[in-house]
């Protein structure tokens, strides 16, 4: 039994005493011994190897005392198993030097074994359980289908992935055939996740802002619900989307456990758009953490009281940034502990 189950109590829309918190990108690159392991080790060796990932993924809880640790990994690693290259270039991020544009790439594309492809995952689930002791519960993630789509169409990080864009609007059946591949790996990936022992799940639609409403629904949202769908009865998924509030009704009818809400969208709105009974979580602005230690806690109690202490979970509406102090991370996470409403 896990001794701290307020985040999953949250999930659950059950009453609590306070909401639960933890902070998207918790694990990284805001903390001094994150750097010391990230100076010795390239990004693809801390994720494939299980001690250093778990390690990563036990730093902030030390630290701070979240409600919830998310393992450290990364979504491309879904693309790596599907016979596409990534690398992670230092100062640039995600490069992928060949990209999918053709039919021809697209024949090249597998649906991985994944048990075989991504057993490092499943190895660090194991290992970050061991140290977790049943503290709090552990969180797996992969990105949304159409957000590892843009990557593996566009190449590398854009601010308007116009190129993953332009092949779903020249040829919406390749692009559909991709984002079917990118699915069925990813529900394998993460039934074998929760058979390594993760408690809940997270969908991260970083890009899914990039799109209309209309093009959400088909190159997005879809794929996304497919997940939900085949891992409901497994575990508690929660849906991110970044920049995505216009597809918050569509999201508050599905069986997503939890929405997630970025910092442009208010708790009200949040709340009327999903229908007022889901579980919703977020939505501080991640460069809020740089104001004065007084005000994030100030910020933080209003916070909760726009959302409500109940299904609600507390969260940042983006990854944190690196460059918070750590003590302004703390000053949030404190915030949430000392609520009593």
């Amino acid at each position: 039994m896990i001794k701290n189950d307020l985040f999953l109590r949250a999930l659950k829309g059950e009453v609590v005493t306070r909401p639960p918190v933890w902070m998207m990108r918790q694990a990284g690159r805001y903390l001094p011994e994150f750097m010391q392991i990230k100076n010795k080790y390239d990004f693809f060796t801390r994720c494939r190897t299980p001690e250093l990932a778990s390690e990563i993924t036990l730093q902030p809880i030390r630290r701070f005392g979240m409600d919830a640790a998310i393992l450290f990994c990364d979504i491309l690693v879904i693309p790596q198993a599907m016979n596409i290259e990534v690398e992670m270039k230092s100062n640039f991020g995600p490069f992928l030097p060949n990209p999918i544009r053709t039919q021809k790439d697209l024949d090249r594309v597998i649906v991985p074994d994944v048990n075989i492809e991504l057993d490092y995952v499943y190895k660090a689930i194991k290992a970050t359980k061991e140290l977790l002791n049943n503290e709090v519960p552990l969180i797996g993630f992969a990105g949304s289908p159409w957000t590892v789509f843009c990557y593996c169409v566009q190449g590398q990080g854009s601010k308007n992935f116009d190129k993953a864009k332009a092949f779903c609007f020249s040829n919406p059946i390749a692009a559909h055939v991709l984002l079917q591949k990118i699915t069925e790996t990813t529900i394998a990936y993460l039934k074998a996740k929760v058979k390594a022992g993760v408690d809940v799940l997270q969908i991260f639609d970083s890009w899914g802002g990039m799109l209309s409403p209309n093009d959400y629904q088909e190159f997005s949202w879809k794929y996304i619900n497919q997940i939900i769908e085949a891992l409901k009865n497994d575990a508690p998924v929660i849906s991110f989307g970044k920049g995505c509030w216009f597809a918050l009704h569509e999201m508050g009818k599905s069986n997503a456990a939890a929405i997630g809400i970025d910092w442009t969208c208010s708790a009200r709105n949040a709340r009327y758009l999903t229908g007022g009974n889901k579980t919703l979580q977020g939505n501080f602005d991640p460069s809020r953490l740089l104001s004065p230690p007084d005000e994030i806690k100030k910020m933080v109690h209003e916070m909760i009281n726009s959302f409500g202490k109940d299904k609600y979970v507390v969260n940042l509406g983006h990854g944190i940034l690196p460059n918070i102090p750590v003590d302004h991370a703390k000053a949030f996470i404190d915030a949430v502990k000392s609520y009593n409403g």
